[in-house]
C-alpha cells in the first residue's frame, strides 16, 4: 500500500505536466505520435534489431513514466525493436487511438520484414491493443497481445470520474465495450491479460479480465499490486519475459526453412502456463482461461 501511495503522489505531481503537453500536441495538430528508442530522451542507446518487433501502449496521462522503466525490465532478450506508441490526454476515442497504432505496426512491420509484431498494453493502452486486433483487423499482424491492469470490461471508477471522452468509453456498458463483446470469431491474435485483485482503478477486479468465447485469452491474477505497481512488478515482467521469448522462438521458427511450422506463439491453443512465483511473501501469479 505505501509502494502504490507512493507512486500515485508522483503519478499526480506529473499528471498536470503530461496533459497541458497533450494539450499542446492537440493544438498544434498532432492527435497521436509514436517514438522509438532512437527518438526517446534520455541518450539511451538504439534497441537492437531482434527476433520480433514490440511495441508498448501506455495508459492515460502516463507516458515514458510506465512505459521506460517496463521497457528497461524487458531488456537483454532477442525481441526488438521497441517503439513506444502513446497518445495525448484529451485524444477523443480509443478507436482512433487504435487506428494510429495500426499504423505504427505497419511501420515497425515494414522496418522487419517478415516479423509480426507483439503489442504490449498498460491500462487504457490494452484496450486500444485489443480494439486494434479484433476490430480493425490487427490480427493478421498481431499474434500476441499483452495488457497490464486494462479494464476490459470497464470500471466502475469512470462513472464517478470528470466527462472525459475516453472515460467514458471505460464506463460499463458503453458502446465501445459493447462492441468488443460482440462475436469475434476468426480472431487469430492469443491475449494474456495480467490483473490484480488490488487494483484500486479497475474496480471490480473481475473487470480486468477478458471473457470473451471467441477470443484465446489468459487471464494471470496477480495478488495484491496496485494499479500503478503492477507493470512494475518484477514477477510481471519476469513472465511477459517467457512470452516475448517464446513469441520470438515461434517467428524464428516459421522463417527456419527446417521449421515444420509455427505453434501460436509456441503452446497450443488451450494449454495452460505455468504459474510464476514471486514478489512479497512468495506471491504467486495464477492463470486461468
Amino acid at each position: 500500500m505505501g509502494i502504490e501511495a507512493s507512486r500515485a503522489a508522483g503519478r499526480l505531481v506529473r499528471l498536470p505536466l503530461d496533459i497541458a503537453a497533450g494539450g499542446v500536441g492537440q493544438l498544434a495538430g498532432y492527435f497521436v505520435h509514436a517514438v522509438s528508442e532512437q527518438g526517446t530522451s534520455g541518450g539511451e542507446p538504439p534497441t537492437p534489431e531482434g527476433d520480433i518487433p514490440v511495441l508498448l501502449v501506455h495508459g492515460l496521462g502516463d507516458g515514458e513514466s510506465i512505459v521506460a522503466p517496463l521497457r528497461r525490465g524487458l531488456e537483454g532478450l532477442s525481441a526488438g525493436p521497441f517503439v513506444t506508441v502513446s497518445y495525448h490526454a484529451f485524444s477523443p476515442d480509443i478507436r482512433a487511438a487504435a487506428r494510429v497504432l495500426g499504423e505504427q505496426v505497419e511501420l515497425a512491420s515494414a522496418r522487419s520484414p517478415g516479423r509480426n509484431a507483439v503489442v504490449i498494453g498498460y491500462s487504457l493502452g490494452g484496450l486500444v491493443a485489443r480494439y486494434y486486433v479484433q476490430a480493425l483487423g490487427g490480427d493478421a499482424h498481431v499474434p500476441l497481445v499483452i495488457t497490464l491492469a486494462t479494464p476490459h470490461g470497464g470500471t466502475a471508477a469512470a462513472l464517478l470520474a470528470p466527462p472525459h471522452p475516453l472515460l467514458r468509453q471505460l464506463r460499463p456498458g458503453s458502446r465501445l465495450l459493447t462492441e468488443l463483446a460482440e462475436p469475434a470469431a476468426g480472431c487469430r491474435t492469443r491475449f494474456v491479460a495480467f490483473y490484480s485483485d488490488f487494483d484500486e482503478v479497475v474496480i471490480p477486479a473481475s473487470r480486468g479480465r477478458i471473457d470473451h468465447p471467441d477470443l484465446e485469452a489468459r487471464n494471470v491474477l496477480v495478488p495484491g499490486v496496485g494499479h500503478l505497481t503492477l507493470p512494475l512488478h518484477q514477477p510481471v515482467i519476469d513472465q511477459v519475459r517467457s512470452l516475448l521469448t517464446a513469441a520470438g522462438q515461434a517467428a524464428a521458427a516459421t522463417r527456419s526453412p527446417r521449421g515444420r511450422g509455427p505453434r501460436r506463439n509456441g503452446q497450443g491453443r488451450g494449454t495452460a502456463d505455468v504459474p510464476v512465483t514471486g514478489g512479497p511473501k512468495g506471491r504467486t501469479l495464477k492463470g486461468s482461461r
